[in-house]
């Protein structure tokens, strides 16, 4: 017997109430749709992703929407902790304000075999102080911010632990191959009649705990789930020689017991290893770079898989199951409020995330110091005060080869005196002015000159003249690991591929004939890397090496560059990683050809897959960032992004966007004993992170105006530099409800102004 049309079109009817209910708005007929489905390797579109998030059965003339795992999640990885907010818990793991502010790590009973719960423990110590200055109370910590201050303002919650449950699991397709670890906290002052999420997506190439102290501590104080993503870039490492691995909880096994249950295990075959081993021994894979997967093309995804993992635990946890056995969702996107937040490369996730949200997921977007990638500039200038800004909304690892080339001859300049970590770079910084003087990219006769137009030409490429100082500890610290680790994530190359010379390996520390040779990692460091490590080298005693160096394999910063026979550090490998962005050699402007062109066309085809439109579509977000920023110029990634949403979204545009003197990328590098002179001239950004996270829960909580676009002008705190004065609140004074005139920043005819 045939089904009538009304009968069909009632039945549609009600399953689009359901998902309506479940959704918050009403979605277009799935009777008419066209849709891709998943496959156990490929993702489906959204309303795959609707249909694998929500269970709708028919049930007594209806439908109910039943709590579902969502697809990917692997339910053998599947575990839940309760933690007692005393002995262990959310946001300290058991180690309060006080564990937290120590400068000593906890110890492992056998730092040979740390327990998971060590582990666990150690990366929550590792992960809070790595993004927030928790050096010294004089810098903001405990009084300004920390888990003793609560939501407003005051030093009021003592050692700041949390109770609540903790859920974790693996997301990954059928081969194990591309694997995301996502995390769910639930406090136990979460109210399933007033539900919240806060997503924190791993900043940089950190593991799932990588947003704890940014994000995380924010959504936990207020009573939200936090829905956290390593974002399938997250600190796993690989030793090749001995052929371990990590588990999803940080403990060791072989790469061949673990199986598809490894974090990361290199996409090699047993000859191809053996054989690497035997031409490069000691050497590392790092899951961000050497995954193949080019994982941030997906950072968005990731972030959305996130919110739906969240979704499922909290349903678990606050459900009742029917007479079917299965639970009705009464906790959905329709219902519960979402903020989608993080820092630096999590902040980037969260804005793709809001992006790509054609479900409704998200409703608003609260981040800092955004590493996002505009795809299109055409139409858009940035002005600074009067003057226009020559180079804006490069890709990435354009202007970070870039950087790699002039940053430690720049850093010699004039207006770089004083700079914190100089010392770090010394060994190589003249040699650097001198390789590239020869090499025609610097004009000057003296080294002072070479660097003094060094620096000009940062400037000129996007960086501000508040980054001056701060140039020789990025590049010590960050630039040339971060460029080989995005070649060879956009590339998708294989760890045996030795990109531009170069690997990363454990190398000798102490002084001698051997200083910088690559040596065998201590199985120390892989059994404490889940804890210890950022994802990239420098970590553990690991670091970049010049496989090409003259003599043999060095560490970069010590390796003799076969053109000049100058311990300049590498530069012919930087050359080499320029070269791939451009395709073009950066000496002789000759375009590539053979092997490095095909390479070139690899990253290049890989940075295309990242860059974001900017299109929000009215979505409310905040982005705050600081104007020092030496690691992501804002210039290149948040006026850029700002400029071109509203160019995208027009006259829908709701997105702030709050820039900050005196603030930059590293917080933990203010008041950190090796680099004085950071806390004399830096101000926390991480407290107007959390005032613009404040602006949004109320924005979208109690309809309250969120402030127009602004320069925050900020105060450094006074003192020597290594021990500069106690930060207090008139250092940073609040994102202003309305800003002066001299202080709005606006966007008009394509251009974005902000005010010197």
């Amino acid at each position: 017997m045939g089904i009538s049309a009304a009968t069909l079109l009632s039945a549609d009817n009600k399953l689009l109430d359901t998902l309506q209910t479940e959704l918050g708005k009403r979605p277009a007929s799935l009777r008419s749709a066209t849709f891709t489905p998943g496959t156990p390797d490929t993702d489906g579109d959204e309303i795959d992703r609707l249909l694998s998030l929500v269970d709708a059965r028919p049930s007594a003339g209806t439908f109910i929407a039943y709590n579902v795992l969502p697809e990917r999640i692997w339910a053998s990885s599947y575990t839940t902790q309760t933690y007692d907010g005393t002995s262990d818990d959310l946001l300290t793991a058991g180690l309060g304000k006080t564990g937290l502010g120590s400068a000593t790590a906890p110890t492992y009973a056998s730092a040979a075999a740390p327990t998971a719960s060590e582990l666990r423990r150690n990366a929550i110590y590792n992960n809070y102080r790595a993004l927030v200055d928790a050096n010294k109370a004089a810098g903001g910590y405990g009084t300004l911010y920390g888990p003793n201050i609560d939501i407003s303002g005051n030093d009021t919650l003592g050692e700041g632990k949390i109770a609540g449950t903790e859920a974790i699991a693996y997301s990954s397709d059928a081969s194990g191959k591309r694997k995301i670890t996502l995390m769910v906290q639930v406090p136990n002052s979460f109210d399933k009649t007033k539900p919240c999420i806060v997503t924190a997506t791993s900043s940089g190439s950190r593991g799932v705990y990588g947003a704890i102290g940014t994000a995380g501590e924010w959504g936990l104080k207020h009573g939200c789930a936090v829905a956290y993503s390593d974002k399938g870039s997250g600190n796993g490492m690989h030793d090749l020689a001995a052929d371990t691995v990590n588990l999803i909880d940080g403990t060791v096994a072989t790469a061949s017991a673990a199986g598809t249950t490894a974090h990361f295990a290199a996409d090699i075959s047993k000859s191809e290893l053996d054989a690497f081993n035997l031409t490069f021994p000691n050497r590392i894979a790092y899951k961000h770079a050497h995954s193949r997967q080019n994982p941030e093309k997906d950072w968005g995804k990731y972030t959305l898989d996130a919110v739906g993992f969240a979704f499922y635990v909290l349903n678990e946890k606050y459900g009742t199951a029917d007479a079917s056995g299965k639970k009705p969702r009464i906790i959905r996107p329709g219902n519960t409020l979402v903020i989608a937040s993080s820092a630096s490369n999590g902040a980037g996730a969260a804005l793709i995330a809001a992006e790509q949200d054609k479900l409704g997921l998200i409703d608003g977007v609260a981040v800092s110091e955004p590493q996002i990638q505009p795809k299109d500039m055409s139409g858009v200038s940035i002005k600074q005060g009067t003057g226009t800004v020559a180079t804006l909304g490069k890709p990435l690892l354009d202007y970070f080869t870039y950087a790699n080339l002039y940053q430690p001859c720049a850093a010699l300049a004039s207006d770089a005196t004083g700079s914190p970590g100089a010392a770090f770079i010394a060994g190589y910084a003249t040699n650097r002015c001198t390789a590239l003087k020869a090499k025609g990219l610097l004009n000057g006769t003296t080294t002072q000159a070479q660097a003094d137009e060094a620096l000009q030409k940062l400037h000129t490429y996007g960086w501000t003249s508040a980054s001056d100082v701060f140039h020789a500890s990025h590049h010590a610290l960050a630039t040339p690991s971060i460029v080989v680790t995005y070649l060879n994530t956009y590339g998708r190359f294989s760890v045996t591929d030795n990109v531009c010379g170069f690997s990363f390996a454990t190398t000798v520390g102490t002084a001698g004939a051997t200083l910088g040779n690559v040596t065998a990692t201590s199985p120390l460091v892989q059994a404490g890397i889940f804890a210890s490590g950022n994802g990239v080298p420098p970590t553990g005693g690991i670091n970049l090496v010049y496989n090409d160096a003259s003599g043999g394999a060095k560490r970069d910063v010590l390796a003799v560059s076969p053109s000049t026979g100058l311990a300049d550090g590498a530069l012919d490998g930087a050359l080499c990683a320029r070269s791939l962005v451009t395709g073009s050699d950066p000496v002789t402007g000759s375009k590539l050809t053979g092997t490095l062109l095909a390479q070139s066309e690899r990253v290049q085809k890989g940075i295309a897959e990242v860059q974001v439109k900017g299109a929000l579509d009215g979505k409310p977000a905040i982005i705050v960032s600081g104007r020092s920023d030496t690691l992501i110029p804002v210039n290149h990634a948040s006026r850029a992004y700002y400029g071109a949403s509203q160019k995208a979204d027009d006259s829908k545009s709701r997105l702030r966007y709050y820039e900050v003197t005196n603030a930059q990328h590293f917080d933990s590098f203010i008041d950190n004993a090796a680099l004085p002179g950071y806390d004399t001239r830096l101000v926390p950004l991480h407290v107007y992170f959390n005032q613009a996270m404040d602006l949004m829960y109320a924005h979208l909580k109690n309809g309250a105006a969120l402030p127009a676009s602004q320069v925050v002008r900020t105060t450094p705190r006074s003192g020597t530099a290594g021990a500069a004065s106690a930060i207090s609140a008139s250092n940073v004074p609040a994102i202003a409800s309305t800003p002066a005139n001299g202080d709005a920043i606006t966007y008009s005819s394509g251009t974005v102004s902000v005010p010197d």
